[in-house]
Formats: structure tokens, C-alpha cells, sequence
């Protein structure tokens, strides 16, 4: 099994590691095009993004390895070989779950030794492209705006020379207000050796500036409409452009949530809560030292150089105090400002306590986020073993192996997995769900699926059958269900008349029975408490069916033909909802519950009743038949 399992396994890593970094180089191209980066540095770049990348990829290898073994092993009969053997499936997982359970385990340390420090190389060599300065490319005709301050119009460019002719400067990095406007016939761009200035080289042209930029306006008694025009033969400009690439500190990344193993994200959660619990703490203080209309709760008082704060007792008072006769006492000015200075207080105090719950906020944010990535150390093990469960059995089921219909359900089952942790991941972010419940619930959802795959594939059940899952929804919807008989081509036992009656004749009996036990419609309550006897229509059923399966060995098609016209008596949850009256009697309170169930199961029972009333019918014609005193002609008219 190993030997089948771990060269898919290695080929399927390494291509859905190549998409995902294909992915990661498609969201960040902007930042790696035009840059003039050295094969050495874009290389360094992928390596570290592809130990990034290994998370989301390695749980997508196993599903898809598992799927495409044992998928093949189904598809050339070795399995059900295996099983003829006496080796059952889960003796064929074992070397498979031991191997995975290795692997997950090692995930884990990956996670919290080799992940951080990669993510911390990634990103950091990732912020230093960023801020590398593109290479010059000027183009023709157009503006080129990458040289920080200058913005570049070349007409047209020598092909075999680095000449560029007919040229338009503007010289921004004093202000857009006043720009210096250049201009030249033609010139040449050139890099100094350490590679931090451009050199520009002019020919033929005129310099056009406005002295109010420079800040000269009203010096020497001048006015401020001062302006400069040169004309110049040749001219050498210096503008700072440094090309170098200039490699980030770790140090900044490092102290990141990206960047800490679990003893280290451990220890900053409890500093900052510390730190959160300590700002709640004076924020509290301060909100209950507030004066309230002025009058303080609380002072400070000092005793021996002891600092100590006091609760002032409350202000006892003969009779309340009339705002209203105060406020109409003063005057219209007065008035004004004294409801302007208390709008300005309550402003002032509100938006203070706003600035430090954002603060507040922040810390939450930042506890949450290295919560998220702690919680992550552990989703890529149980996502790996979760995967090979859902995997392995779902292969032995649907037997088919190759690339086709594996790697479809991959992608379809992956995507339902991203699509779950993308959503509990943003939950967790924004503290509308706890962290664990957030980052736990792709798991939660997706290891019962893997669970009941496993014990379908184990037990042998038909879970792509449509027959079955067609007869589970017939027994939830009260679906008629038809029967289906042929003439046996080799018949043991032969169907004798006399027993043939007397057995259709006790079915009729039973039918006619309960139609008798249950006359009319069930009252409401009635429903609820009692309902139909289940071991009485469990008796009728199993009698119906004996009667078909004798039936079915008589070699006269007619006999065939309306045996399959008995219907069949289905265990509906509907005809007796509950075995405790008193549980009825709690449900048929509940009344739009109850009267919906009510309706559905009068439903239900109406249908059942006209069943067995068919049933009557079809036994006195099954008598007419074996004692040929049926019409035939007219029944295969009627057909």
C-alpha cells in the first residue's frame, strides 16, 4: 500500500504546491515585474513561498493521492479481491493511517518551527521588492512617471544608441504647485557607479522656472512675479534615484503573529492581555471618578505622604433641584453658552473614551489574530487526517482511478473545505465568533463526513446507489412506492390454489380489520398521543409481503401482474409520531409546529388508508383469478 500510495502522494504535493505558488505569483506580479531583480532573489523568493504554501497544499495531496489509490485499486477488482481474501478495508488503511499520522505530526512541527521563520523570510523579502525602484524603461510617446519627482516625455528613442530625442521634463519635487518645465532637443539617461543617482545629460534646450517655488518671493525687495528662462547648449542634471536593492531587517517581521511559534505567541497573548486588563481597570476608575454634575464621587487625599482616594458621601438635599426654573432664569446669552459648554464636555468626554477603546480595540485585534495563529498550529494535522478519511473510503466507493473524476471531487471537495475556513477565519478575525470556534469549524464540518464515508465504505453500503437514497426520501415524503415482479424462470415451489386463496383471503381479513379499528379521521390530540399501532401496520405490511413473494413463484402472468398491483406498506414516522404520550401532548401544545405535523400526517395516514382499501380490491380480484372467475379480457383492456 505504500509503495502504491507514496509516489501519487509525491507527484499530486508537488503539482498543487506548483498551482498555489503559480497563484501567489499571479497576486503579487506587480510587485516583481520591472523591477530589475536578480534570478537569485526572485528564486530565494519562491522557496520560502513554497514552505509557505505548504499548509494549503499538502491537505489537497492527500485527498487527492487517497482518491486516485484507492480508486484505482476499485477499478482493477483488487479490492474486492482483498475482501474475497478476508482482509478487510480497514486493514488495507492501516499502513496508510499510520503513515498519514506520521505526517501529521510532523505538520505539526512544521507549523511551529519551520512555518514562522519562513513567513518571516517571505514577507520581509517581499516588503523589499516592494520598495525597490523600478528600472528605467522609458517609453516613446509617452509620459513615463517612474523617476520619484520627474515626470518624462520622450517623443522617440535611438535604437542603437541610448540617445533620447525631442524631450519634455517636469520637474515636481518641489511641488506640483509651480513645476520647472525642461525642455531639449536631446539627451541621455545614465546611472553613477554606486547606482544611487541619475545622470541626465541635455542638448539644445531651454529651462523654464517659476522663482515663487523657490521660495525667493518678496527676498531684496523683489516682487513675487519673479520667473526664470534659461537657454543652454548642454546641461547636466543630478537627480537621486537610488537602484540598488536593499534587503529589510527580520527583525520587525519577527516580532510579528507570523513569526512566533507557540511558547512565543503564547507569551504575547497574556502580555497584552495583562495589558488590556490593566487599561479596563484605570478606565473604570476613571469613569467612577467622574463628577457627576459636577459634584466629585470620589477624592484624593494625602496622609503622611500617603496617597489615598476617598468616596465622597452623596449630597443630601431638601427638595429636588428645578433645571428648568434655572435655565429659564438666565438670560437668551447666557443660555446659549451655557448649553454649548455642556454639549462641548459631553462631546469631549465622548470622543476621549472613544480614542481609548480604539486602543483598547487594537490590543483585542491583535490578541485575537495571534489566538487564530496559534489555533492554526493544529487545523493542518486533523485537516490532513480528515482529508485521507474523507479521501481513502471515498475512492473504494466511487472505484474509479486515473486523474479525471479524482481530481474533479478534489477540487469540488477542497473548495467547499476553503470556502468553510475562509468564513470561520473572518468570523474569528472580526470577534464575532470566538477564535476556536472560527478556526475549528471546517473541521467540524468536514470529519463527520470523512467519519460516515469511512464506515459506508468499511460496511459495504451503497452510498451512490440513487435506488436507496430514492427510498429514503420516499419514506420521508410518504412517496408511493411501486412493485416489481417477472415470471421466474426456475421455480422450486409452485403456487397451490387452495393455499393461494386461503392466504389472500386472511391478507383481505387483516385489511378490512384495520379499516374497521380506524373508521374516520384522528382528532388532534388524539394524533399526537396515540396515532396508528405501529406493530399492527408492521404486522399488515409483513403479511402483504408474504403474500407477493408466494405469488410471485406462479407461472400464470395475470397472477404476476396483479400481485404487483398490492401496495406497499411503508413505517412512516407520520402514522404514530411518538411512543410517550406525554411528549405528544408537549408537541401538540406547541401549536404552529404541531398543527404543521398534524396536517402532513392526516395527509399521510389519508394515503395509507386508501392503500389498504386498494388492497381490499386487489385481494377480491387475486380470488376471482386463482378460482377463474375473473374477467381477463376486460382486465387487459382495462391495461
Amino acid at each position: 500500500m505504500l509503495q502504491t500510495f507514496l509516489p501519487l502522494f509525491v507527484m499530486t504535493f508537488l503539482i498543487c504546491l506548483f498551482i498555489v505558488i503559480i497563484q501567489f505569483l499571479w497576486s503579487h506580479i506587480d510587485d516583481l515585474v520591472g523591477k530589475g531583480l536578480g534570478i537569485d532573489l526572485v528564486g530565494e523568493l519562491f522557496f520560502y513561498a513554497a514552505l509557505t504554501l505548504v499548509p494549503l497544499a499538502l491537505p489537497l495531496a492527500i485527498l487527492l493521492a487517497s482518491l486516485m489509490t484507492f480508486g484505482n485499486l476499485g477499478e482493477h477488482v483488487e479490492l474486492t479481491a482483498m475482501k474475497s481474501s478476508g482482509i478487510s478495508l480497514l486493514t488495507v488503511f492501516k499502513p496508510l493511517i499510520v503513515f498519514i499520522g506520521l505526517m501529521a505530526v510532523g505538520a505539526f512541527f512544521f507549523q511551529n518551527n519551520v512555518l514562522p521563520k519562513s513567513q518571516v523570510k517571505m514577507w520581509t523579502l517581499l516588503f523589499s521588492m516592494r520598495q525597490k525602484t523600478p528600472t528605467l524603461d522609458i517609453p516613446e510617446g509617452a509620459v513615463y512617471t517612474q523617476i520619484p519627482g520627474y515626470n518624462l516625455y520622450v517623443k522617440h528613442k535611438s535604437k542603437n544608441s541610448n540617445m533620447l530625442y525631442q524631450m519634455l521634463i517636469y520637474d515636481v519635487s518641489l511641488g506640483t504647485s509651480y513645476p520647472r518645465v525642461v525642455t531639449a532637443d536631446s539627451g541621455s539617461l545614465s546611472l553613477t557607479e554606486d547606482q544611487r543617482h541619475l545622470v541626465l545629460n541635455l542638448y539644445k534646450g531651454e529651462w523654464y522656472e517659476d522663482m515663487r517655488s523657490s521660495g525667493n518671493q518678496g527676498a531684496a525687495g523683489l516682487s513675487g512675479d519673479l520667473y526664470r528662462r534659461e537657454t543652454f547648449h548642454d546641461k547636466e542634471i543630478l537627480i537621486p534615484y537610488d537602484n540598488n536593492f536593499t534587503r529589510m531587517d527580520d527583525e520587525l517581521m519577527r516580532q510579528q503573529y507570523v513569526g512566533k511559534n507557540i511558547t512565543e505567541l503564547r507569551h504575547t497573548i497574556d502580555s497584552v492581555r495583562v495589558r488590556v486588563d490593566s487599561v479596563g481597570a484605570i478606565l473604570s476608575q476613571e469613569l467612577r471618578m467622574t463628577p457627576v454634575c459636577g459634584v466629585p464621587s470620589y477624592r484624593t487625599e494625602y496622609r503622611d505622604s500617603v496617597r489615598s482616594v476617598v468616596h465622597v458621601p452623596e449630597v443630601s438635599m431638601s427638595r429636588p433641584i428645578n433645571f428648568d426654573s434655572i435655565e429659564k432664569s438666565l438670560n437668551s446669552v447666557d443660555r446659549l453658552a451655557l448649553i454649548e459648554r455642556a454639549a462641548g464636555n459631553a462631546r469631549s468626554m465622548k470622543q476621549d473614551y472613544e480614542f481609548k477603546g480604539y486602543t483598547v480595540n487594537d490590543d483585542n485585534f491583535v490578541i485575537r489574530r495571534h489566538q487564530i495563529e496559534l489555533q492554526k498550529k493544529f487545523t493542518l494535522s486533523l485537516a490532513c487526517i480528515i482529508f485521507f478519511l474523507i479521501g481513502a473510503p471515498l475512492g473504494a466507493i466511487i472505484r474509479k482511478g486515473g486523474l479525471g473524476t479524482p481530481i474533479v471531487i478534489s477540487v469540488i471537495l477542497f473548495i467547499f473545505y476553503y470556502m468553510i475556513d475562509n468564513a470561520g477565519y473572518k468570523l474569528a478575525r472580526e470577534g464575532r465568533w470566538p477564535v476556536w470556534q472560527g478556526i475549528w469549524l471546517s473541521s467540524a464540518v468536514l470529519l463527520p463526513l470523512g467519519i460516515f464515508l469511512t464506515q459506508r465504505a468499511v460496511n459495504d453500503s451503497a452510498v451512490f446507489n440513487p435506488d436507496a437514497w430514492l427510498n429514503v426520501l420516499r419514506r420521508i415524503t410518504g412517496m408511493h412506492q411501486v412493485r416489481k415482479l417477472a415470471i421466474k424462470e426456475v421455480i422450486i415451489n409452485d403456487v397451490e390454489q387452495e393455499v393461494a386463496i386461503d392466504k389472500v383471503s386472511a391478507l383481505k381479513t387483516s385489511c378490512q380489520q384495520f379499516l374497521a379499528r380506524y373508521p374516520g379521521r384522528q382528532g388532534y390530540l388524539e394524533y399526537w398521543r396515540n396515532g396508528y399501532d405501529k406493530g399492527l401496520l408492521r404486522s399488515l405490511a409483513q403479511q402483504m409481503d408474504e403474500v407477493v413473494d408466494y405469488l410471485g413463484n406462479s407461472r400464470d402472468q395475470m397472477v404476476i401482474n396483479k400481485a404487483m398491483d398490492y401496495p406497499v406498506i411503508r413505517q412512516l414516522l407520520t402514522y404514530h409520531p411518538t411512543n410517550y404520550k406525554h411528549l405528544g401532548t408537549a408537541i401538540a401544545v406547541l401549536f404552529p409546529i404541531g398543527l404543521l405535523g398534524y396536517a402532513v400526517g392526516l395527509r399521510h395516514q389519508r394515503n395509507l388508508k386508501r392503500d389498504i382499501a386498494h388492497a381490499v380490491t386487489v385481494c377480491d380480484q387475486m380470488i376471482g383469478i386463482l378460482t377463474g372467475n375473473y374477467d381477463r379480457e376486460m382486465e387487459y383492456n382495462n391495461g
